[in-house]
């Protein structure tokens, strides 16, 4: 792909997304332009990515056929400002920011502009990141599929109706902050029976990846798969019971729910 592509705001979600595109190869560094405030942060992304990167967020958006603007909510509209002078009109721009809508989008810019809302995660830094996007109406099917070669790069990608979009930090976007806990429960239960940390880590890490594995790949339904540990009378049983007593499922429900309520103040 010959596209050039601009970031405006080298955080961790940023810098997830440079490094899986990179690691993808389907872009190289020359590629990319990246912009940020303090000079600490462009040098570490120089050096960890060899992409050119500055202060200047007009230069990024002038150069950019697709510019991602991957800063806070609170900010974007004045990052906006800055820039919605010298935006071409091919230029795709994507927002990675929750709560921005499309409508807000085109509202700040005060203009048509080809508009794509998503929300990636952070495993994007290891190739395996879960985003959602969804598209205004200037987007043409080629525009789509090169936004969709680009999340491709750092793992895998659904098109959503817009109305869907407050939904999915809750379920992918903020989630493996869920999982990460689990992970470390699942440690310290090891831990607590004389397993080494490092070593509990890796076991419940591994158990973790490879359970989503089978439900990918076997396409069989989650409780179809929790049955086939289950044997009658035995010790998972027991654990599941457990969970459920305690509540488990209720709480990850909560949780979402005060997550997406959460992204519906934005």
């Amino acid at each position: 792909m010959n596209e050039k592509i601009g970031f405006i705001g080298s955080g961790k979600m940023a810098q997830a997304m440079i490094k899986g595109i990179l690691s993808s190869a389907t872009f190289a560094p020359k590629q990319i332009k990246v912009s940020a405030k303090s000079d600490e942060t462009i040098n570490k992304v120089k050096e960890k990515y060899s992409v050119h990167a500055t202060k200047d967020n007009e230069e990024v958006a002038k150069w950019a056929d697709i510019l991602f603007l991957a800063v806070k909510p609170d900010i974007h509209n004045e990052v906006i400002q800055e820039i919605r002078s010298v935006i071409a009109e091919h230029t795709i721009i994507i927002t990675v920011a929750a709560g921005i809508t499309l409508d807000t989008l085109e509202s700040d810019f005060g203009k048509k502009i080809k508009a794509v809302r998503t929300m990636p995660n952070t495993p994007s830094f290891v190739g395996e990141g879960m985003s959602a996007l969804s598209i205004n109406d200037m987007v043409t099917s080629d525009d789509l599929e090169q936004v969709l070669a680009i999340f491709r790069s750092f793992g895998e990608v659904e098109v959503v109706a817009e109305r869907l979009m407050d939904s999915i930090p809750a379920i992918s976007g903020s989630s493996p902050a869920y999982v990460y806990m689990f992970i470390e429960a699942l440690a310290d239960g090891g831990v607590k029976d004389g397993i080494p940390r490092e070593q509990a880590y890796r076991l419940a890490a591994q158990a973790v990846l490879g359970a989503a594995k089978m439900v990918l790949e076997t396409g069989m339904h989650p409780g179809e798969l929790k049955d086939q540990v289950c044997t009658p009378g035995g010790a998972t049983i027991e654990a599941v019971s457990a969970l459920e007593l305690n509540g488990f499922r209720a709480s990850v429900l909560q949780a979402m729910e005060s997550c997406t309520k959460k992204i519906k103040k934005l």
